[in-house]
């Protein structure tokens, strides 16, 4: 049975980055890695639209988020966590690790912050140091208003740090324009690589943060990799595989051009919100994003057995919900190194695994919808 992979992480790698990655090893302190770190950085500041300093480690991106607050908040120091989702719970569980007074803004799963509570929050307390949320919520599909968001905290003294783990590549997202001072990444979703390298882009202002932070750090200390990679060296041992494929992820993500890259991940959410719809089903979020799309299962339908067989009888990795949302909704990822055959494809044997577990539809309503979308939107 042949395999398709449309989970929100590990997603698809290409077969010319397959290739390089299999290229044979070379030293991580050669001339010839450092150039390929330096052109990777460049890369990277394309990919985040920033001008700002690009940090690269050897780690999930989980590491770059503890990093994110280890580096920048001392002891009892207040951060504004808005918490939606699985992975923005994440932000408060690390926090409260390193001792930080977190101020939780809690949200219905599914549901995005209204940037006037944060507005107002920075006023009535102006000892607020930064506050954490994400581009793109994997875990329930939702994207935040990150833009309006840096437009009211670059006005204040306080950071605005973003786990934009599955959004970067896929999710339209302008680092300097839309004045986000740390933004965190992860290999393995829109760029296209194996799990394994995370990154962060931060920003003088945050810089300047960073400096007077009192944490200890030892793998994760921001200011030892920023001082080696401004000489293309990592402080430990870099990912050679991970920088040679990302060379190459690069240079497709270029190819196609990032806002080109944004359009098409708008069109393949379109089409698959679209054939949900038609399929009577309901979406999680609102307001969606670009990268995946969660759709609520329906309540005479086992949502945990949909997931399953869609993997194990028709070649499907697809994810299920996670938390509180477990078996109550599913995932279809279109970011990465997925395309528009991928998603009829997915849709398809969807149909069927639906028809199978006893909801009712119209047959092919789901796939038409689909393919109506990707005939007149999608750039073939």
């Amino acid at each position: 049975m042949k395999k398709y992979l449309l989970s929100p992480g590990p997603t698809p790698v290409p077969e010319d980055i397959l290739l390089t990655i299999a290229e044979p090893m070379i030293h991580h302190r050669t001339p010839a890695f450092k150039a390929m770190v330096g052109q990777a950085i460049e890369g990277l500041k394309y990919i985040f639209q920033t001008k700002n300093d690009i940090l690269i480690f050897s780690a999930s991106g989980t590491g770059a988020m503890e990093g994110a607050i280890s580096n920048v908040l001392n002891k009892g120091e207040k951060a504004i966590i808005v918490r939606n989702g699985k992975f923005a719970e994440r932000w408060g569980e690390i926090a409260e690790k390193f001792g930080i007074d977190p101020i939780y803004i809690d949200l219905p799963w599914g549901t995005v912050v209204e940037p006037e509570i944060i507005e107002k929050l920075l006023k009535d307390k102006s000892d607020i140091k930064a506050v954490y949320t994400q581009l793109t919520e994997t875990s329930t599909g939702v994207v935040l208003p990150v833009k309006e968001l840096g437009d009211i905290i670059s006005k204040t003294d306080a950071l605005l740090v973003i786990d934009a783990i599955s959004g970067l590549g896929g999710q339209e997202f302008y680092m300097d324009d839309w004045k986000v001072d740390i933004c965190v990444a992860g290999s393995q979703k829109g760029l296209m690589l194996p799990p394994g390298h995370a990154y962060a882009a931060v920003s003088e202002k945050a810089w300047a943060k960073i400096e007077t932070c009192t944490q200890s750090n030892y793998y994760f200390d921001w200011k030892s990799y920023r001082k080696k990679l401004a000489k293309n060296t990592d402080p430990y041992t870099g990912s050679v595989i991970h920088v040679k494929g990302l060379l190459k992820a690069i240079d497709i993500i270029k190819a196609e051009g990032i806002e080109e890259r944004f359009v098409r991940y708008r069109v393949l959410a379109k089409a698959c919100r679209s054939a949900v719809a038609a399929l009577g089903l309901e979406l999680y979020a609102n307001p969606p994003c670009d990268v995946v799309t969660a759709v609520i299962v329906p309540e005479n339908v086992d949502g945990l057995a949909l997931v399953k067989k869609m993997r194990d009888e028709y070649g499907f990795t697809i994810a299920g919900g996670q938390a509180e949302a477990k078996g109550k909704i599913f995932r279809i990822a279109h970011m990465g190194y997925i395309e528009c055959f991928d998603i009829v494809a997915a849709i398809s044997a969807l149909e069927m695994v639906l028809h199978e577990l006893g909801w009712k539809f119209e047959w092919g309503a789901g796939l038409s919808a689909a393919q109506k979308v990707l005939a007149e939107e999608y750039k073939f």
